[in-house]
């Protein structure tokens, strides 16, 4: 098998090197490279996908791109290029620096250190820090209106994958306050997509060379593209032998927040921009780009693996929690989670309320079961001098979720310390935080924490992601419907539209599988949650629910194998786990089978037919590093035995020549691979049902 970085780990480090006349740094892993031209100011000159070959960069741009006090100033960069469709070597001597821009003073290189300090106390795959090396570039103004002000463009080069981190901080050693109006933290003059002599920029192939992800993002879409708050591609009117007549090639990279920050930087302090992810890809196969994008996850934001085997309890009073955590503790799940509309109030830190509470914890913990709940912050009026004040009215209403607290209000940052305080106080271990700050603008100029408008988005992004730093840094699970992974946040919902849990259970098994299926190109299984609703919820009668669970076991057994045969955590949301001493044998069972292949279960899912009802479907788990190399779960939702020749694609395995296959737990038969890395799998499977194979 040739060498693959997503199915042999690569031995080569991080390292940055300096080339012998001191002009050039080179950013290599053996993944990726990165080249900078350092005199007569920075600017990158190379960069390159190592595995490929693939040459990303066309032209020379700024380092970056700051307006401060309402003036735009680059940082670092070079000039002088006129053909910008690609770049010679032999060129770049002659580029000349702009004595607006800030300049180079210095670098610095050290080792990665880690951006979280995660307390995980949940089972993960990965507990470890990302390692790798990171480059400081210095840069300082030669006017005299901007001394006193440092800027420090960050470069972190991860060890094992192509993936390269850029960030800036903003340092004010001067006497007086400055406005930070935007921050462009990346500019690159890509290689573009396309040849296309008409078309405008929306209508063309945007540049797929690199994945580009951000640490500020939100919308609830629950994925990131859709989320994605930073990432602009331009055309470039300076590449004037583009083949668009128009010179609207959508192959010019920004990266920036649409608003703000808008914040004044007051002497002494320091500003710190958003983090921009860059992962160089090399294929357009959807399988490959989503392995790799969990590879990200799995490597920057190794807390994203931990996933816990959870309930959803809808409980009226504490009688209830101790009852669902005792049956917990029978089943073999390690925690519960107080489910919306639950009795439990993390608002309310009157004293009798969190001794209550702890009295929970300390119950739970006894019984090795961790104990969460919900809490909605947006969503939700609080009062006209609280609300988001719409920029466009100048009143309340008109937010994301129509009306919703704004995060700098007094109640915003009262309901931050309330949060912090119930986990204090109680040690509860999960919080499952609905509606997080959904990046509402509030025009409010008497909130505390924010100054305007300007600010009002930037400030209290702030406020959400300290919060979710303080908790990731305390080891408590977060569940938040919405991206906000790269902060500290550990699961979000796989995408389901919430009435369809009111359907048959017939159509909810289906649907479930479209939703895992779906839900998991680019979502590691540990970072997506199901719903499975054991009592009525979103509307519909018996036929949508579990209960009473020993009277619908076949139905229960399925939507549970078929999320933890996903790796996926679902809320099975109810009072109870059990109701005879059946049903609680069944659960059981289920749970030791999870857990007997739980490792392969959470490795990344290769994608093999879409469940559609007319035909099998299902999907197989790889992992090269474990004795289980695949996992292959197949659905029948026909009422007609099923008969097939499938095959199975085994190179992300780390298979090459055979392959040991058992159904279940009988015995093995050894399959030869083709070229493809692939085998025939003869697969029976009996109407209405499902089964599962090893590969070894």
């Amino acid at each position: 098998m040739p060498s693959d970085w997503l199915v042999t780990p690569v031995k080569s480090r991080a390292v940055v090197t300096e080339s012998a006349d001191k002009k050039e740094l080179l950013l290599n892993n053996g993944l990726v490279q990165r080249r900078f031209r350092m005199q007569p100011n920075v600017a990158c000159i190379d960069y390159k996908n190592s595995s490929t070959g693939q040459q990303l960069l066309r032209a020379v741009k700024p380092e970056a791109r700051v307006t401060l006090d309402g003036i735009s100033y680059n940082i670092g960069g070079l000039y002088g290029q006129t053909e910008q469709a690609y770049l010679l070597p032999k060129w770049i001597d002659s580029f000349k620096k702009r004595d607006s821009d800030f300049v180079y003073v210095r670098h610095e290189v050290l080792d990665l250190p880690p951006y979280l300090s995660p307390q995980t106390k949940c089972w993960a795959t990965n507990r470890k820090s990302a390692t790798g090396k990171l480059l400081n570039f210095i840069y300082q103004s030669p006017l005299a209106a901007l001394r006193g002000l440092e800027i420090t463009v960050h470069y972190e080069l991860y060890d094992g994958l192509p993936l390269i981190a850029k960030w800036l901080s903003i340092d004010n050693r001067s006497p007086k306050a400055v406005r930070i109006n935007q921050l462009v933290n990346e500019i690159l003059g890509m290689v573009e997509e396309q040849s296309a002599v008409v078309g405008s920029p929306e209508q063309m192939e945007k540049p797929s060379g690199l994945y580009i992800e951000s640490n500020y993002a939100f919308n609830n879409a629950m994925r990131y593209n859709l989320s994605d708050q930073t990432t602009h591609w331009k055309p470039d009117p300076g590449y004037t032998s583009q083949v668009n007549y128009n010179y609207q090639t959508p192959c010019l990279l920004e990266v920036y927040p649409d608003h703000g920050p808008g914040i004044d930087l007051q002497p002494g302090g320091q500003f710190i921009s958003i983090r921009t992810y860059e992962l160089a890809m090399d294929s357009y196969d959807r399988q490959r780009r989503g392995m790799a994008v969990q590879q990200l996850y799995r490597t920057i934001a190794p807390w994203t693996t931990a996933n816990p085997i959870f309930m959803h309890l809808v409980s009226k009073n504490d009688d209830e929690v101790y009852k669902a955590i005792d049956q917990c503790a029978a089943t073999g799940y390690e925690a519960l989670i107080l489910s919306f509309g639950s009795h439990i109030n993390m608002e309310n830190v009157a004293p009798e309320n969190l001794n209550r509470c702890k009295k929970i914890a300390d119950y739970a913990h006894t019984k090795g079961i961790k104990v969460g709940a919900y809490s909605l912050f947006s969503s939700r009026k609080i009062s006209e001098a609280d609300d988001v004040i719409n920029p466009k009215t100048g009143k309340t209403g008109g937010a994301f979720f129509g009306n919703a607290p704004c995060f700098g209000s007094k109640w915003g940052l009262a309901y931050r310390d309330k949060i912090k305080q119930f986990f204090t106080s109680t040690g509860f271990d999960i919080w499952e935080n609905d509606g997080p700050y959904p990046g509402d603008l509030c025009a409010s100029t008497t909130h505390p924490g924010h100054r305007d408008v300007d600010d009002s988005q930037w400030r209290q992004m702030e406020i959400q992601k300290e919060l979710y730093h303080w908790l990731n840094n305390r080891g408590i699970y977060i569940n938040a419907p919405d991206w906000y992974f790269l902060d500290g946040t550990n699961k979000i919902a796989l995408g389901y539209r919430e009435v369809n849990f009111s359907l048959s259970r017939a159509q909810q098994k289906i649907l479930n599988r479209q939703n895992i299926f779906d839900g998991t190109w680019d979502k590691t299984p540990s970072m997506g949650w199901g719903f499975v609703p054991l009592t009525r919820y979103q509307g519909g009668g018996p036929e949508a629910v579990l209960e009473p669970l020993s009277e619908h076991l076949s139905d229960y057994e399925q939507l549970m194998m078929q999320y933890y045969g996903a790796g996926i955590q679902a809320c099975y949301r109810g009072p109870r786990l059990y109701d005879t001493d059946t049903t609680r044998k069944l659960v059981s069972k289920v749970i030791q089978w999870y857990k007997k292949y739980r490792n392969i279960l959470n490795s990344d899912i290769i994608h093999l037919r879409r469940a559609d009802g007319r035909d099998w479907d299902g999907w197989l788990h790889t992992n090269p590093s474990l004795k289980e190399k695949g996992f292959i779960m197949l659905f029948n939702p026909t009422n007609e035995i099923i008969k097939r020749q499938i095959t199975i694609p085994l190179y992300y395995t780390g298979l090459s020549t055979t392959a040991k296959i058992r159904e279940k737990e009988g015995t093995a038969r050894t399959y030869s691979l083709n070229r493809n890395y692939e085998v025939v799998l003869p697969v029976t499977l009996l109407p209405n049902s499902y089964s599962w194979w090893v590969v070894e």
